[in-house]
């Protein structure tokens, strides 16, 4: 994080590695704490609010790691470092590590799914969500024509708009899948009627067709630039800050 501000001083002008393999060191780090977590409780490590949160800032670094091997796009890892950083600190929070209460009887490889393609999911749109706020930044500079603006090697903001898009669709999709994961899932309990109201599963349809909208907005109606840059932005905030607050008064999730 702290490397990443020298990037944003110098405008972006040399193609910097070192903060590509600083990250690359820390999804390692990670990697192997999550495995030893696994294997000690041996589950799928996304069961709790902790899990769940290392579960998504794994997810954006992997993805940002297979983005960054193009040059241009490396300079997104700058633009996420500092949430992730904050992300990290906000998991070690003694409170998000509760142990499991007394959950419904729902089947493992289900629930490790369902929660496994939500955690990648909101990796894809938190991702997505850096890749607008770095169409932001060019997009301002541009207009005031700053310098750094022209001799930065980020891409170009009509490509930018583009890595938006798709990472936003990646993520709609494995939404999707996740939370048809979950229907199953819950289909399977005798009282499964009773969770219809839950306000972690109303909250997911919500999140689900908030990013139904942005989509129908970019590609249906061609909505693009600056505004569904800021929407984007906005959207993967909303869930940032309703996502914990949410399970907690989840009696499905969070009994």
């Amino acid at each position: 994080m702290i490397y990443s501000v020298f990037l944003w001083r110098n405008g972006f002008r040399r193609d910097d590695r070192i903060n590509y393999l600083l990250l690359l060191l820390a999804f390692g780090l990670h990697t192997a704490a999550m495995l030893q977590r696994g294997f000690r409780l041996d589950r799928c490590p996304v069961h709790n609010l902790y899990e769940a949160t290392i579960f998504v800032m794994w997810s954006i670094v992997a993805l940002y790691l297979a983005l960054g091997l193009w040059t241009r796009l490396r300079f997104l890892g700058a633009f996420a470092s500092p949430g992730l950083f904050a992300l990290g600190v906000f998991a070690l929070m003694p409170g998000l590590d509760a142990p499991a209460g007394a959950r419904p009887e729902l089947s493992p490889a289900w629930t490790s799914l369902h929660a496994a393609l939500l955690s990648l999911s909101y990796g894809a749109l938190g991702l997505s969500a850096v890749a607008a706020l770095m169409f932001l930044t060019q997009e301002r500079d541009l207009k005031f024509h700053k310098l750094h603006a022209i001799f930065s090697l980020m891409p170009p903001i009509q490509r930018l708009e583009v890595v938006v898009g798709r990472l936003l669709v990646a993520g709609f999709v494995l939404l999707t899948l996740g939370l048809a994961g979950g229907v199953v899932d819950l289909a399977r309990l005798d009282n499964a009627s009773a969770y219809r109201g839950d306000p972690k599963i109303v909250w997911s349809v919500g999140v689900w067709l908030l990013y139904l909208g942005l989509i129908v907005m970019r590609w249906k109606f061609a909505q693009g630039g600056r505004r569904f840059a800021l929407s984007v932005v906005g959207s993967f905030l909303f869930v940032l800050l309703t996502f914990w607050g949410t399970n907690v008064l989840s009696p499905l999730h969070h009994p």
